[in-house]
């Protein structure tokens, strides 16, 4: 269900309206003709996305030109508040919002952007799809029978399926990259505090950073432009990476059961790489077990404090695999929270020291491509850690810095397998230059 006639990029969909190719009426009116048969919406705005691209259309007819948004269709996960429909959370227990606009909304209304409506995530951003609970199942444009990932699942889905050209989600341990992985998507999760988390419902909140989806690198870094707190630039795209010093990760991520094709499509686009000028050094994430241990120990907590009241009076409300991961939190003690925070504080000083030796640091976002929906959990109903295991994304949440998911190749099945490209804090022009050198040679 990958729509291949709706392949357009942000920047090539900006360009033809500037061309007067196309008016952004028509692409809002081509984005809500899609059926969604993919779980990809909470929700629409007809009525608002059709008033944006006739707003869009009058600035362009006078010269206005607020940037490489303006008139382009966009989705926004559920946790992100908009001001044209209540936030859920895909959850029972919020109805929270609306009139609000989210930081990041508010920037992207007033660059011009078309929301065209609210995308499904997993209930409060974290778990596996609850088919008990009326919401949609997010479902993957590769295969409608696997996971879109989460939990910007909705977002990931949509771009690939042409439902809108780009969109908004959020990453607490994996949930901007994970769902770009499966669905074969670029997804950018930028440096903590680049962007402002306000309007957003947070799941772990020294964790959570709001980041934007789209289909390629470049789209990402003109809506990172848009929607940073902290200012971004983005770099000039070369294509060329000559000097460029790519740290290679392997250890952890390739276990036994692996999806076949991992190891030569990595070491493929490792070679792409190197041919664009790039130099590779075999390197070793520090502390990684730790580290790993260290989110999910703080993600678990901080969930609870934020919830810790509606657990106790609404515990049914809340979706299976949602409070399974809030209660886990009861199980930590205070002092096991500060050392989760102590140990996310030795592994940053020791990737700052790793970072004087290296630019990126490159492995894959998963060992495996979209799992089938009916694998994803266990009998209980909690993530299936067969699965989970096999994703490894909540390293890089502990540390705060930027990380790219961009799609490297397929599995022998023809799923889309995707590659990490990690960078130093507050770095995302390498990234995303490394991350769109590779887009443009393939």
């Amino acid at each position: 269900m990958v729509r291949r006639e709706h392949e357009g990029s942000v920047l090539e969909a900006g360009q033809a309206l500037r061309r007067g190719e196309v008016t952004s009426v028509e692409l809002a009116e081509r984005a809500l003709a899609v059926a969604d048969e993919l779980g990809v919406y909470i929700t629409r705005f007809p009525e608002h996305a059709l008033a944006s691209a006739r707003r869009a259309d009058r600035e362009f007819a006078a010269g206005v030109d607020r940037g490489p948004l303006q008139g382009i269709p966009l989705g926004v996960k559920d946790l992100i508040a908009v001001a044209e429909a209540p936030t859920t959370a895909q959850s029972t227990v919020l109805d929270w919002g609306q009139g609000i606009d989210a930081a990041v909304t508010t920037r992207v209304k007033e660059a011009g952007g078309v929301i065209v409506g609210k995308t499904s995530t997993m209930e409060f951003g974290c778990g596996v799809p609850d088919r008990a609970k009326p919401f949609p199942i997010p479902r993957n444009p590769w295969d409608t029978e696997r996971w879109a990932g989460g939990s910007s699942s909705g977002t990931a889905s949509g771009i690939a399926a042409g439902m809108f050209f780009a969109g908004l989600g959020s990453d607490t341990a994996g949930s901007i990259r994970m769902p770009a992985a499966f669905c074969g998507v670029t997804g950018l999760m930028p440096t903590y505090g680049r962007v402002s988390g306000a309007g957003c419902v947070p799941l772990a909140h020294t964790l959570d950073r709001i980041g934007p989806l789209a289909r390629t690198a470049r789209d990402c870094a003109a809506l990172l432009e848009v929607i940073a707190e902290v200012p971004f630039v983005a770099p000039e795209f070369t294509g060329d990476l000559t000097g460029l010093r790519v740290g290679v990760v392997r250890e952890h991520h390739f276990p036994e059961d692996a999806d076949p094709a991992l190891a030569g499509v990595f070491d493929e686009t490792l070679s792409l790489a190197e041919g664009l000028g790039a130099t590779l050094i075999e390197v070793t994430l520090p502390y990684w077990k730790e580290l790993t241990t260290a989110v999910l120990v703080t993600a678990s907590c901080e969930a609870l404090a934020h919830h810790r009241a509606e657990l106790i009076t609404r515990w049914p409300d809340f979706g299976v695999s949602a409070r399974g991961i809030f209660a886990a939190g009861a199980l930590v003690s205070g002092a096991d929270y500060v050392q989760a925070q102590r140990v996310r504080q030795v592994v940053r000083q020791e990737l700052a020291r790793l970072f004087d030796d290296v630019d990126v640091i490159a492995s894959p976002v998963a060992s495996i491509g979209a799992p089938l929906l009916d694998d994803v959990a266990d009998e209980a109903g909690q993530q299936n850690a067969e699965v989970f295991e096999k994703i490894t994304t909540p390293y890089w949440n502990g540390v705060g810095n930027p990380v790219l998911a961009v799609p490297m190749g397929k599995t022998g099945d023809g799923l889309p397998l995707s590659l990490q490209l990690a960078g130093r804090l507050f770095d995302e022009a390498t990234v995303l230059r490394a991350g769109d050198a590779l887009q443009a040679a393939r």
